[in-house]
């Protein structure tokens, strides 16, 4: 046993400062919030290079959009010549609202990339009711096990996302809302829909990843609904394929009004 402690002693502090520190650094090749450069507007051939349709080109050869709800993070589109797309570090990327997704070139005077600041997306109402203690039960709608997984992810040594008063819970019962993985087959709906009616009022649900937004890759398969929001209502949208952990948790934080952004 002493062995165990001393050996616990010299590990030292493992679970980040985050939101009162800095952020951990991003890995090199992360593909955070997208930036689309004015100065090259999507061209319709890179636009349809993207497996989802989340590139739009822009009318008479000018601007262009990406929807981040829809983007798997792939990056097909930067192999096109003259791309006027580029991911950078920022994981950022949750809105509350599908619009808040969905970023657009800018003008013609420079690269900067109109639409790039991060959404407000604190909602008052879970912030003052749930701000201290949220209580999540997590539906896998047909998801691959990807978001799930960088979902468990918050609950290690290292994240520690019970500090922040959220946990997951068994039942939806004991829940205040639902975080919801998977682009929601026909064969879940109902399961959805009953876990939904099952969370006592006031209750939110939360889309983590592409396929709970828009549905990823399978978007307009006949047999998926296609996204939590064609089932229950949607208040926070967390894009990624999969989102990485700091997303989930940025947008969890910001949404509960725990930083100060």
């Amino acid at each position: 046993m002493f062995k165990t402690v001393l050996t616990r002693l010299r590990q030292g502090h493992r679970t980040m400062k985050y939101p009162h520190g800095a952020a951990p650094a991003m890995p090199a090749r992360f593909a955070g919030r997208p930036v689309l450069d004015g100065l090259r507007p999507i061209e319709p051939a890179c636009a349809a290079v993207c497996p989802t349709g989340a590139l739009s080109a822009g009318a008479d050869g000018r601007g262009g959009s990406l929807d981040m709800g829809k983007c798997l993070f792939c990056r097909a589109c930067q192999t096109c010549s003259g791309s006027a797309v580029r991911f950078t570090g920022d994981y950022r990327l949750a809105g509350a609202r599908k619009a808040d997704l969905i970023v657009r070139a800018a003008g013609p005077s420079g690269p900067a990339a109109a639409g790039a600041s991060v959404p407000h997306v604190r909602n008052d109402l879970a912030a003052r009711l749930l701000g201290r203690s949220l209580k999540l039960r997590q539906v896998s709608a047909g998801g691959c096990n990807a978001c799930e997984a960088d979902t468990n992810v918050l609950n290690t040594i290292a994240w520690d996302l019970g500090r922040f008063g959220i946990q997951f819970v068994a039942s939806p019962r004991h829940a205040d809302g639902l975080l919801v993985t998977g682009p929601v087959p026909r064969n879940m709906r109902l399961a959805l829909e009953k876990t939904y009616a099952a969370v006592p009022a006031p209750k939110i649900v939360i889309a983590v990843g592409a396929c709970a937004i828009a549905g990823g890759p399978y978007t307009g398969h006949e047999e998926v609904c296609g996204g939590a929001d064609a089932v229950v209502p949607v208040d926070l949208y967390i894009p990624g394929c999969p989102p990485h952990p700091m997303t989930i948790l940025d947008g969890l934080l910001r949404f509960l009004g725990k930083t100060g952004d």
